[in-house]
């Protein structure tokens, strides 16, 4: 995923989410701004509502105990599957069955690459991520910073999703920045789609997983209409290092994760993960 450090570096000024959930139950961010007084240690509370259970982690983060997590108020962990039509993540198979004998939800996502086609990404992504009804599935669509030439253009993209829509009857979300969805240029290496994704496209009819770290979020043109499903607000947190205007905290049981509030409340966010995504 973007890292925060390598995109916000210079945006110390702008204040992200004060969310909590990292003890009981997971907590929802208050509608309305709130002023903290002076010196008095509270951080300010975005105008945006949503559910603060969702975490996204890959091979590189170290995991000790899903049971700690999960007490933690987490309730869904993604985690990286596949990259391209040839690289899986070691730690997939083993970590979803831990996370789900946690009682931890399952998600699966590919971060695409230009490499291969969409429709040969989207096949090695289903055979390794073997998505059961209740298992939420996702596409990465962002600059790959460490290879610029090998970023997933839109019609791969579009191609990915639609064999995935094929083989399971659902499309996945998809994860993307508002800059890089509306085709400007953006990351290190200030690339670009060439184009927006526009709204008659079979991505815009993917839920939203929306990369963004400042207090609110941009939604892509695309999605105006339609809006985020999951916000990923702060990635790589570590209790030394959390989201700007946040008292720093850490989840028990892993090293650090990406945080993502979901658009509702609990029993949503249930009914939406075991249905793989189908129904609000």
């Amino acid at each position: 995923m973007i890292s925060r450090r390598l995109m916000l570096g210079g945006l110390a000024g702008m204040a992200a989410p004060a969310l909590s959930g990292c003890g009981g139950r997971p907590a929802s961010v208050s509608p309305s701004y709130y002023m903290p007084a002076p010196g008095s240690g509270e951080a300010y509370r975005p105008s945006v509502e949503g559910l603060d259970a969702v975490i996204d982690i890959s091979n590189n983060v170290t995991v000790g105990d899903f049971r700690q997590v999960r007490r933690a108020g987490i309730l869904g962990v993604i985690h990286k599957c596949t990259e391209g039509g040839d690289w899986i993540d070691p730690s997939y198979s083993s970590r979803r069955a831990q996370a789900e004998q946690s009682g931890l939800l399952w998600g699966a996502y590919h971060f695409g690459t230009r490499q291969y086609s969409g429709s040969d990404q989207a096949m090695a992504f289903l055979a390794i991520a073997r998505p059961g009804p209740q298992t939420l599935m996702a596409l990465d669509l962002e600059p790959n910073e460490r290879n610029p030439r090998n970023t997933m253009q839109i019609a791969q993209a579009e191609a990915f999703v639609q064999v995935v829509y094929q083989q399971t009857g659902r499309l996945p979300l998809l994860y993307t920045h508002p800059k890089w969805a509306n085709g400007e240029r953006f990351g290190k290496h200030r690339l670009s789609l060439g184009q927006p994704v526009t709204p008659g496209s079979v991505l815009a009819r993917c839920d939203l997983w929306l990369a963004d770290y400042r207090e609110e979020p941009e939604v892509p043109y695309a999605w105006a209409n339609k809006g985020w499903r999951l916000w990923q607000y702060v990635a790589d947190e570590t209790e030394a290092d959390a989201a700007y205007g946040t008292t720093p905290r850490a989840i028990p049981g892993i090293s650090h994760c990406d945080r993502n509030l979901f658009k509702g409340d609990e029993s949503q966010l249930y009914r939406y993960w075991r249905s793989g995504g189908r129904t609000a």
